[in-house]
């Protein structure tokens, strides 16, 4: 096992989930949501709380373990989530419920989040996550980018696609799509942008502020 192998293993076995959230994550296993892994989710849930999140769009609910961990980090947030999946929609629902989230802050929609997203207003959220139709990833935070606020943050799990995007063989249109959408980040001057290789990947952006 190399060094990486052996870091990314401790740092998985290192993250402690919230038990509310590991049975989220049984839940969605067993639906075949595949959720985010722990130390993403503990990532994000530490962005939330850094941002001082009160206002979250999730485009990809899954069986809601991003959810709760995004809420995890901002217990004062609302959380909007959007998927077409009912059934994972219904899932996280039972999820946020056992975990006690008062219904007052999350907002459930069914649906795709192309035909969602530009009903939406802008600037006006602190955190968007971007996890669902990975075809529509650049559409998603363009989109994303347009609804946070100055400063706000979009977030991109999976965006080393199990290490697709550092192989230079593979060139199917969603490892370019990923491919590229980290190049344009990388380099454009509207945007702060990491990447983060622990887990399955995480993109984190930022937006500049204009300057006074």
């Amino acid at each position: 096992m190399g060094e990486y192998d052996a870091s990314a293993r401790f740092v998985m076995e290192a993250t402690v989930e919230p038990e509310h959230i590991a049975r989220a994550r049984a839940h969605a296993l067993e639906l075949g949501a595949s959720p985010v892994s722990a130390p993403i989710g503990a990532q994000i849930a530490v962005l939330a709380a850094a941002a001082n999140a009160l206002n979250i769009v999730e485009i990809g609910t899954g069986a809601g373990v991003s959810g709760l961990w995004l809420l995890h980090g901002a217990p004062r947030a609302v959380l909007t989530t959007i998927d077409s999946e009912p059934e994972h929609l219904a899932a996280a629902r039972q999820a946020f419920a056992q975990a006690r989230v008062p219904a007052a802050r999350t907002r459930f929609i069914t649906g795709r989040a192309a035909t969602v997203l530009p009903r939406m207003n802008e600037a006006s959220y602190d955190v968007v996550l971007i996890d669902a139709d990975p075809e529509g990833v650049i559409d998603y935070v363009e989109h994303g980018l347009r609804l946070v606020r100055p400063g706000g943050l979009v977030l991109v799990p999976r965006v080393t696609r199990g290490g697709a995007v550092a192989d230079p063989v593979r060139r199917d249109a969603v490892t370019t799509a990923y491919r590229t959408l980290i190049h344009e980040t990388q380099s454009s001057p509207a945007v702060i942008a990491a990447i983060s290789t622990s887990g399955e990947g995480l993109l984190q952006l930022t937006t500049v502020a204009e300057p006074q």
